[in-house]
């Protein structure tokens, strides 16, 4: 009996799922003349989760093609690097990343050749993209100047029924498996994911994506809300910034426009109690996800 047979009469009974071991492709469509878009998928490990304190130790880039509708053409091969942070990794990044303190002995990046690679991208998608921009546009400036995506937080998971956005858990619940956590690899897998449809809106994965990409959003910043309303915001969705570079700590929320109304009234009537002026980042795929939005 072929392995084929075998997985059909296992899934047939309804008590087995069987997952499949993830093959790297080169492509998912077929050139059909469509215009096409440049992207890198990109990923980095990191010697800890603080971007202004921490280093990166690999970056990985897998460039590739795309359509405005979310088909993933040519697959090109990945650019991954190793870098020398000058001190002991520890054993939880040893764990993790499966990387050691003798492979990165006098290992450093090669600037160049990660700029020639970015220089003429359309669009950079990682999938915890608030973690992974922070941290290249450190070091490479080049990275400012490009439009960003996050395959965590800009598909609508939830709604398509699956409940974790790690990329081990969602290409679990698409039917394969991979061997991270190196970063080349990681990339290649969220890849394969975006190329899925997802189950209940049967839309592409990475059609959802650059859709939710391309909505500009707002943030407002409730600069001098007073300690005593911080619960009121918290339960509302507001995250705090605790400053920084010259910017203010506050609370903020990341809105969209058709909410935008609604929000002002809310801090009018339940915050500030008049009519206040605040200051209000327009977001868009340029600085979605980095540093640059703070108040002065």
């Amino acid at each position: 009996m072929h392995y084929k047979e075998i997985i059909e009469e296992l899934e047939s009974t309804g008590q087995y799922k069987i997952i499949h071991k993830y093959i790297q492709q080169k492509f998912y469509h077929q050139d059909d003349g469509s215009i096409k878009s440049k992207g890198i998928f990109l990923d980095v490990e990191t010697t800890g989760l603080n971007y202004e304190k921490d280093k990166i130790i690999e970056i990985a880039l897998v460039p590739f093609e795309f359509s405005k509708d979310g088909r993933i053409f040519n697959i090109k091969d990945d650019y991954s690097c190793l870098n020398d942070p000058g001190i002991p990794l520890s054993h939880q990044i040893v764990s993790l990343t499966g990387l050691t303190d003798e492979m990165l002995i006098g290992k450093s990046f090669d600037m160049s050749s990660i700029n020639n690679i970015v220089e003429s991208v359309d669009l950079v998608i990682a999938h915890n993209a608030s973690f992974d921009r922070k941290f290249v546009e450190k070091i490479f400036p080049i990275f400012q100047t490009k439009a960003w995506a996050c395959s965590a937080s800009q598909v609508s998971w939830e709604s398509e029924n699956i409940s974790s956005k790690k990329l081990e858990y969602l290409a679990y619940k698409f039917g394969f498996y991979f061997d991270g956590h190196r970063a080349a690899i990681d990339c290649y897998a969220a890849l394969h994911l975006l190329s899925k449809r997802l189950p209940i809106s049967g839309d592409l994965a990475l059609n959802a994506l650059l859709k939710c990409a391309r909505e500009k959003s707002f943030r407002i910043w409730a600069v001098d809300s007073g300690f005593e309303k911080k619960d009121i915001l918290k339960n509302r969705g507001y995250r705090w910034w605790p400053g920084g570079q010259l910017k203010k700590r506050s609370w903020y929320i990341d809105i969209d426009e058709n909410n935008m109304e609604s929000e002002l009234n809310f801090l009018k009537e339940e915050i500030y109690k008049k009519t206040f002026d605040l200051p209000i980042d327009v977001i868009t795929p340029f600085n979605r996800f980095s540093d640059r939005l703070g108040v002065d």
